[in-house]
């Protein structure tokens, strides 16, 4: 089973998260890309979104900007922000207290090197966060879940129906979240340029957080 959106539970359970962006005037969708950034999608990513004059948040893996700083400050260079999700990916529905902080802690200083003074957003992997870490994150940062989760990542997923799915679920203020990652590659590369120009076709505008 496919969860694109997470059930109306799941949102009381983290108050003062964002789930979708802010109301606009025009149809207007909030564009996310987790995982990154590597060298072999996130360029291409960025050719896509600059088709469509699009805009979007990073939420990056620390080890990855450390590792591909110049694929990040393309990113920034673009006019996209940069937005932390941990150093290594984890879960903090099975980390300490004290590791997940230092773990979030550490992903910010790899952004802040190459977005300084920004402002501070945060995705939880997986989205597995509890209410007491997401309590102690908040004072600092923007806690941004989603509205529609593609699941581009599921390599059984047909990117066709990948496709119809997205733009089925997808409204007015969606938070969505596609993946700039190895596993995600033939979905994504498939669905995006296309999600894209549905959409533009249908007059939405695209947001950025």
């Amino acid at each position: 089973m496919r969860l694109h959106r997470l059930p109306e539970v799941m949102q009381r359970w983290l108050p003062g998260a964002i789930w979708q962006g802010p109301a606009s005037a025009e149809p207007t969708v909030y564009l996310t890309f987790d995982d990154g950034p590597i060298p072999e999608e996130t360029p291409w990513v960025l050719e896509q979104l600059a088709a469509h004059d699009a805009k979007a948040v990073f939420f990056c893996v620390g080890d990855n900007v450390e590792r591909h700083p110049d694929v990040a400050q393309q990113v920034v260079a673009a006019g996209h922000r940069l937005g932390n999700h941990t150093h290594h990916h984890i879960s903090g529905w099975s980390s300490s207290r004290d590791a997940y902080f230092g773990e979030v802690a550490r992903c910010q200083k790899a952004l802040d090197a190459v977005q300084p003074n920004a402002p501070k957003l945060f995705r939880p992997p997986y989205g597995r966060i509890t209410p007491a870490l997401s309590r102690a994150l908040q004072p600092t940062y923007d806690i941004v879940m989603w509205d529609v989760l593609t699941c581009d990542y599921d390599r059984s997923y047909d990117p066709e129906r990948c496709l119809r799915d997205s733009l089925r679920l997808t409204r007015s203020g969606s938070v969505v979240v596609f993946h700039d990652s190895i596993k995600a590659s033939r979905n994504l590369r498939y669905v995006l340029p296309r999600y894209l120009g549905e959409l533009a076709e249908q007059g939405y505008r695209f947001g950025l957080l």
